[in-house]
């Protein structure tokens, strides 16, 4: 279920040989991403649970958008890839993506700290959260 722009960096991991790579792979990823506004990095946009400091900020009608950011480079990227995952998905099917069957396609799962699975766990939850 994963959209064409996702589908793209699972292809681009094919293709990286080493973690360090691919590492680089994400940060640039949320180096692309449009920085959040300020004044959306309140309490209600924040996600707990994530050892850095993360905010989404959702505009859902009957489709999903969501922007986010955060203060850690690698997290940014992380978000990056689930609004790559998730965004322009219809409301009534965010909960047939499995955002963690996606992310061990790239091999993050064996790769991410504890914290930072933790944290992408948060995430997701929030985002599951809208449907």
């Amino acid at each position: 279920m994963a959209g064409s722009e996702f589908e793209q960096i699972v292809d681009d991991f094919e293709f990286l040989e080493d973690w360090e790579d691919k590492y680089r792979y994400v940060i640039e990823e949320g180096k692309k991403m449009p920085a959040l506004d300020e004044a959306l990095k309140v309490e209600s946009n924040k996600v707990n649970g994530c050892a850095s400091q993360v905010w989404l900020h959702f505009s859902v009608s009957d489709t999903l958008y969501f922007d986010g950011d955060s203060d850690a480079v690698i997290v940014k990227g992380l978000i990056a890839l689930l609004r790559k995952l998730y965004n322009g998905t219809p409301i009534d099917e965010i909960k047939n993506i499995s955002a963690w069957d996606n992310l061990k396609r790239l091999g993050l799962h064996d790769h991410l700290s504890s914290q930072r699975s933790n944290g992408v766990k948060a995430m997701v939850k929030r985002i599951n959260s809208l449907s």
